[in-house]
């Protein structure tokens, strides 16, 4: 569990948070902490070094040493998707589809299409809200079976239970959010949260 503090991402949250953003601004501003967040996931990756030329002469250089993957969960992890490859832009994607039951809170598959060789790769599972925790334990049985090896999720917010039930089930998975909040309510939203991400970047 990494909770990323810097005063950017929560500058960007309060904004994300606020009732009365409208959804061109929250577009905006998803954008802005999904950058911030993915640097902070991918501060560990390995590099490789050596010498390159510039104008003036020779000069060393460190440049990603491993291959970065993104798996959005579907929809609303579309919405951090298009920041993530502005900062990796040779990252391949991959999709996940779960649609969570409102009454149940249980998740069911609806589409998965993974890119290949994932055991060489480093992986960034996007996914706004960590609720219960059903959703993301579901996707990230899924890259498992796939043969990811490292997955960092990174979640805007995340509630208690939701940390937990990943924790219990993929206890090596780094999780990257600025926010734990209280909890959830009668309906598996998190409190205070943001209301329900997609729709809020949607505007539906």
């Amino acid at each position: 569990m990494h909770l990323v503090d810097h005063p950017l991402v929560l500058d960007a949250l309060a904004t994300l948070r606020e009732a009365s953003t409208p959804s061109e601004l929250f577009r905006r501003v998803a954008v802005r902490i999904s950058l911030l967040l993915a640097t902070e996931a991918t501060r560990d990756i390995p590099v490789v070094t050596g010498t390159l030329r510039t104008p003036l002469g020779p000069a060393g250089f460190r440049r990603l040493g491993g291959e970065v993957v993104v798996v959005p969960v579907l929809r609303a992890g579309l919405g951090m998707l298009d920041a993530v490859l502005e900062l990796i832009p040779g990252a391949r994607v991959g999709h996940i589809g779960l649609q969570r039951d409102e009454l149940t809170a249980v998740a069911s598959q609806y589409y998965a299409k993974l890119p290949s060789n994932l055991r060489q790769s480093y992986v960034l599972m996007i996914d706004p809200m960590l609720a219960t925790g059903g959703s993301a334990v579901a996707a990230l049985d899924l890259l498992r079976d796939a043969g990811a090896h490292d997955i960092r999720m990174i979640c805007i917010v995340a509630a208690p239970e939701g940390i937990a039930l990943v924790e219990q089930h993929h206890p090596d998975v780094h999780i990257y959010t600025p926010a734990v909040d209280e909890g959830l309510n009668d309906h598996k939203f998190i409190v205070p949260g943001l209301g329900d991400f997609g729709d809020r970047l949607y505007g539906t």
